[in-house]
């Protein structure tokens, strides 16, 4: 063990991967550097860097929402300065599994709003498909531009105690937390400018210049500048924060949906010059509420109309509407199946195994099980309304399989599985605390591209395995070394 104040009580956890340190209690060399710069660092100079940290994001609202009781609650969003760092090996197989999963869901999505093949050839359940509530008949023989529908993808992998990799589940409608991902960055850079240089870290920063080009890419009218907007539900969205970022980064117009008028079929932009035609929507709202013609009638924050724009060509937007039948957790567990359907390989990453709650056997043995099992909405999101069996009491246990009863197919259970844990830097000292990691892929025209690192989120309560920013979970800067 590393002879320094800050590794005393640094204990990894028993039965679990650490990210730092290997099972020889050595430090894994990729960590060297980091912890040589900090042993020459004082636990005054550390907690300096760590308010430092605190001030920067404070100034520049780097916040989120928590809805707790019916209410929004903005707060900063807590960050880790110690970095998750991945070596350019481990990195490289990330990304091919990733780009494996996403070429197959990209194809997925075309065949279940067309020809529907994968139904009948008996790989994915009819009535999973038919009965999941992100399968949009609206968007039935829908042509989209290069029969691309997941434009950006975040693809959520945890680590088990051996270190494998394992897809926990895919955001493929409107994924939230890459603004935290460049903002962690830049905050690195103001705490460590010398470290990441020395450690050949790769580069974040393209990735609002990537997604740029790809949006032009999609533009129906061939002119030389395609007006692009991105649209927001406005300022009581918890992901406002990152809207901004986004269309600030991109130099692109942050509009809602009063902004947007349809006429004769195409989109236009309300100016103080008149309206201004929109080829590209890069939409932060969900497909519920995007056309009040079509889906909710009450919604104020989509654009009436917009589907038949958009279903004429006469609009791109970004991702394609109905991609929440691919993200759905119960179509997850299909997901090798898929790879090996439409690319005849194996799948590269493994999905953690999953239990139906519609099957009658699988959520029997799941009931049985219960307190080894996290068991979550398949529909659900921001680490609401799931149950980790093993820290719930009796009486919450009970209450949630009546909830499952109601509707089993709204559920799946997946077996606790130890996250890996990574030093965290808590009151002077380091201390493990389990993590996740969200990379983002973009996809366009000329493949597909996924930034070097990712959002790597961090349940900072001891203990926990929960990482999201809504149930207690902060983040920290993803180092990807070359």
């Amino acid at each position: 063990m590393q002879d320094s104040a800050y590794f005393n009580n640094y204990h990894p956890t028993p039965g679990t991967w650490d990210e730092m340190f290997g099972s020889d209690s050595k430090i894994r060399d990729h960590y060297q550097k980091v912890i040589q710069y900090l042993t020459r660092e004082s636990i005054d100079e550390l907690n300096k860097k760590e308010d430092l940290a605190k001030r920067l994001f404070m100034s520049q609202g780097i916040t989120f929402t928590v809805y707790s009781s019916g209410e929004g609650i903005e707060k900063i969003f807590p960050f880790d300065i110690i970095p998750r760092i991945i070596t350019g090996d481990e990195w490289a197989f990330v990304e091919k599994g990733i780009k494996q999963r996403l070429h197959v869901l990209n194809l997925f999505l075309k065949d279940v709003y067309s020809n529907q093949f994968i139904i009948k050839d008996g790989i994915v359940p009819i009535d999973i498909i038919y009965s999941c509530p992100h399968f949009l008949r609206e968007m039935y023989n829908v042509k989209v531009p290069y029969d691309i529908y997941v434009h950006i993808a975040g693809i959520d992998l945890i680590r088990d105690h051996e270190g494998t990799f394992y897809v926990l589940e895919d955001n493929l409608r409107t994924p939230s937390g890459v603004s935290y991902m460049l903002e962690n960055r830049e905050i690195t850079k103001r705490l460590f400018p010398d470290l990441l240089p020395q450690c050949k870290v790769r580069s974040v920063t393209e990735y609002p210049n990537i997604l740029y080009k790809n949006l032009l890419s999609l533009s129906p009218r061939q002119i030389p500048h395609p007006v692009i907007v991105l649209l927001s539900p406005g300022i009581y969205n918890s992901a406002y924060f990152e809207h901004t970022t986004l269309a600030r980064l991109m130099g692109v117009e942050l509009v809602e949906g009063r902004d947007l008028v349809v006429d004769n079929h195409k989109v236009y932009m309300k100016t103080t010059t008149g309206l201004q035609q929109v080829d590209v929507i890069y939409r932060r709202v969900d497909d519920e509420y995007l056309d009040p013609l079509e889906f909710n009638p009450a919604s104020i924050l989509g654009v009436a109309g917009i589907m038949g724009a958009y279903r004429k060509g006469n609009v791109a937007i970004v991702n394609a509407v109905g991609n929440g039948v691919a993200d759905d957790k119960a179509i997850y567990s299909y997901v090798p199946d898929m790879i090996r359907y439409y690319l005849n390989e194996e799948p590269l990453l493994k999905n953690v195994p999953t239990y139906q709650l519609g099957n009658p056997d699988e959520k029997e043995y799941v009931f049985s099980n219960i307190n080894k099992m996290v068991v979550k909405r398949t529909n659900g999101s921001g680490g609401y309304g799931m149950l980790m069996g093993h820290a719930a009491t009796e009486a919450e246990t009970e209450d949630y399989k009546n909830e499952i009863l109601k509707n089993p197919r709204d559920f799946i259970a997946q077996p606790t599985i130890s996250l890996s844990a990574a030093p965290c830097y808590m009151q002077g000292s380091l201390t493990p605390r389990r993590i996740d990691l969200r990379p983002y892929a973009l996809c366009g025209p000329d493949g597909i591209e996924i930034v070097p690192g990712g959002l790597t989120r961090v349940a900072l309560r001891e203990g926990s395995l929960v990482v999201n920013s809504s149930q207690g979970g902060g983040s920290k800067d993803t180092w990807v070394l070359l």
